[in-house]
């Protein structure tokens, strides 16, 4: 009986937590992946020799001390597409409050979780695992309930009225990363020598998107990622992690851990930020590895230019010496891109670059 159970869990939507429950102590077929793309779990690459840099964003709001934080930022992003925040702004109390709310939600029964299931990647609240479920060839170790975010009046009515305290208790983090992410837009404009409101009308009216995830315990994390190796699409990803799993590709195509530092955020350069500064800076390549011990939760709060938006590189980071390397891009169009693409083959920003880049 107990083996028959097990299959049943095995054949369902691809719910990791299911599995993890379940007891299983191998990962089933569909989310192996070849040799080649398999972590190594273990290893020290770069992780000895390079050290990640960490702002204290509370820095900038000191006439005196702006420059030198909006002069670290710019070391960051074109170091590594990356950074983390201390000091920012967000009280521990609010984003406790987030991670329990978001815990309470991933320990429902899987069918109260697929009421809000789609493989649509339009839908503006969905739950599901995989980038695109029908057309990944691995999928992957994690599950995941995404959400438009702002305005917060227009979208929170359609966020899971289970578990009761999750509209208000991540709908307090959202509009504190959304309050958070003008500021650090303004400085990162300010760093490419831009005036530092460039895209201010485009803030006012972005769209945000919270993916909020759920990493359970692997049996097998050497075989398994949490999310394959990808870029974001959007201007900028906000990153609040419970634990390490985060790694980031560096300069020299080594795989980086992230550390987990208590009270810190992560900030990540997205597709939107490259096109605009005009290859100055680039979005970050990361993945997710998966613990054989205990589940990582974390809060993505993706930034973007609205739905239709068009943004292309910034005329005044454009010259003779400098043509354009980039077409113009919407939000719609990394959607409509990923619905019918496998993003682990191409990355939508590769289909944008010019002949001269």
């Amino acid at each position: 009986m107990e083996e028959t159970n097990k299959s049943v869990v095995d054949d369902c939507f691809t719910s990791a937590m299911a599995l993890t429950d379940s007891g299983v102590l191998h990962v089933p077929t569909r989310y192996i992946l070849p040799p080649s793309q398999r972590p190594m779990l273990g290893s020290s690459i770069g992780s000895d020799t390079i050290t990640l840099p960490v702002i204290d964003l509370s820095l900038l709001h000191d006439p005196l001390l702006r420059p030198c934080v909006i002069h670290e930022i710019e070391m960051a992003c074109k170091g590594f597409g990356f950074f983390q925040i201390i000091n920012h702004g967000i009280s521990s109390s609010v984003v406790k409050d987030a991670l329990d709310a978001a815990t309470r939600f991933f320990d429902l029964p899987v069918d109260e979780k697929m009421l809000l299931g789609s493989d649509n990647v339009h839908t503006p609240v969905r739950y599901g695992t995989s980038f695109n479920h029908s057309k990944d060839k691995v999928h992957y170790w994690r599950e995941f309930i995404k959400h438009y975010s702002h305005p917060l009046s227009k979208w929170i009515d359609l966020w899971p009225s289970n578990p009761p305290c999750y509209k208000e208790k991540v709908g307090k983090y959202a509009e504190a990363t959304h309050v958070l992410h003008k500021q650090l837009i303004e400085a990162i404009s300010e760093s490419l020598g831009l005036e530092k409101n460039y895209l201010q009308e485009e803030i006012e009216e972005d769209s945000q998107v919270m993916a909020v995830n759920c990493y359970p315990a692997c049996p097998e994390p050497e075989i398994a990622l949490g999310m394959p190796p990808h870029s974001d699409f959007g201007s900028l990803t906000i990153l609040l992690q419970s634990s390490e799993g985060l790694q980031i590709m560096d300069c020299n195509k080594n795989w980086v851990c992230v550390p987990y530092i208590e009270g810190a955020l992560i900030v990540q350069l997205g597709d939107q930020i490259e096109v605009m500064s005009n290859g100055i800076y680039k979005s970050v390549v990361h993945r997710v590895t998966v613990n054989k011990d205990y589940k990582r939760l974390s809060f993505a709060s993706l930034h973007s230019l609205p739905l239709h938006k068009k943004i292309s590189p910034a005329l005044e980071l454009v010259n003779e010496n400098k043509p354009a390397a980039y077409g113009e891009f919407s939000f719609n169009d990394f959607l409509d891109y990923i619905s019918s693409n496998d993003i682990t083959q191409q990355r939508f920003i590769d289909t944008l670059k010019k002949n001269n880049l």
